[in-house]
């Protein structure tokens, strides 16, 4: 009894970290190919933007979103998730999407993401990310309607942060 006890007991010491959720490590651990995405968001003619600026339209390559401070960026709508202590946000507005359908909004770098359309938050129909594959942590896949739309990023470690908005695949 007392070892089953004493094995029961340290259990969560030994293999909790074993136990733990891992994200997946490489590029070619997400759902989806990325390669498109990849690309527009390691593109050297990537448009450089700061916070809360407003765009026509969605470009067709990748963004660099300058960020400021959570209580500096003034984002439009508070986000879904509080931004910890020490990281950035920021945000860009578009006019309208070029057609109504399905998009990935692709990050360089971990961050949290609010899209909001019609003042509604909309949800992500699909999500992949992974570690250790260069120029794309995370992407995420939303269906846009031809209208105006606010992107927010919060919660994230660096001042700025590259940016793809696609048509999905």
């Amino acid at each position: 009894m007392t070892v089953t006890l004493l094995l029961v007991s340290l259990a969560p010491a030994l293999f909790g970290p074993a136990l733990a959720a891992e994200e997946p490590s490489g590029c070619d651990r997400f759902k989806w190919n990325i390669e498109h995405e990849r690309v527009a968001l390691t593109a050297p003619d990537r448009a450089k933007l700061t916070s809360g600026t407003e765009l026509a339209a969605v470009p067709s390559t990748g963004m660099i979103l300058a960020l400021r401070t959570p209580s500096e960026a003034g984002l439009p709508s508070p986000p879904e998730r509080a931004p910890k202590e020490g990281t950035f946000a920021g945000f860009a507005s578009f006019k309208a999407t070029p057609k109504a359908g399905i998009y990935t909004i692709s990050l360089s770098a971990g961050a949290w993401v609010d899209v909001v359309q019609d003042g509604h938050v909309l949800k992500p129909k699909g999500f992949s990310g992974a570690t250790d594959c260069e120029g794309i942590r995370k992407t995420m896949k939303y269906d846009l309607a031809a209208a105006p739309f606010v992107l927010q990023i919060s919660g994230a470690r660096e001042d700025s942060i590259s940016i793809a908005i696609l048509p999905s695949e």
